[in-house]
């Protein structure tokens, strides 16, 4: 089937919604841990994590705006600090459930089971439950234009991955920690490492690391 931007314009919001955020693929699951500044605690399910840069290591945040108070968005840009936390296999139900409206006063890991981690020295939560952890700091925020979403740049100042997932050249199999994908709102999906492939240059074929 075939849609045109006429077509998308005219579809049913609910409809849209579901088509258009598939359409990107599979985005990384993570839990975003944030703090009040009274150390009231929050976490909130975040698709749209994206790797900018490795040196300084930078992640990016999309964060839509929205009527409704965005509690994560708003201690983000209070305190400047965050951690971002792979879902795993294991905690999809309680990952999932912290999509819901819960008041401010309300912790969603008190409400889901999840248990907070803390690290001295560092504000914002992390999930004790991920195998995967990050602590961030926040080092830009732009609110564009054309949709008044919220774009935060954050650099990681904390990273905790398990001995098990770590290579020897440094890259993370994120397999090994039972990391989860998105496909829209609401599909959670295994992952499989089908392959690994050497650095692609111009003059040598496509080859497959062992």
């Amino acid at each position: 089937m075939l849609f045109t931007s006429k077509d998308i314009a005219a579809l049913d919001s609910r409809y849209r919604a579901a088509l258009v955020n598939s359409l990107s693929g599979f985005k990384p699951a993570n839990l975003v841990g944030t703090a009040d500044r009274s150390g009231g605690s929050n976490l909130a399910i975040i698709s749209s994590v994206v790797h900018l840069g490795s040196h300084p290591p930078l992640l990016a945040l999309v964060i839509r705006p929205s009527p409704v108070e965005r509690h994560t968005l708003e201690n983000i840009l209070d305190t400047g600090c965050y951690t971002i936390n792979h879902v795993s296999d294991q905690i999809i139900e309680a990952a999932h459930q912290t999509a819901a409206r819960y008041p401010r006063e309300q912790s969603e890991f008190a409400a889901t089971g999840l248990s907070e981690y803390r690290i001295d020295g560092f504000a914002a939560p992390f999930v004790e439950e991920a195998a995967i952890r990050m602590g961030m700091e926040l080092r830009e925020h732009k609110q564009l234009e054309i949709n008044a979403t919220h774009f935060l740049i954050g650099e990681i100042v904390l990273a905790e991955v398990p001995e098990r997932c770590l290579g020897d050249d440094g890259a993370v199999d994120i397999c090994a920690a039972g990391t989860v994908a998105l496909s829209g709102l609401d599909s959670y999906y295994g992952t499989r490492r089908l392959r690994r492939m050497a650095y692609a240059k111009p003059d040598l074929p496509p080859t497959a690391i062992n």
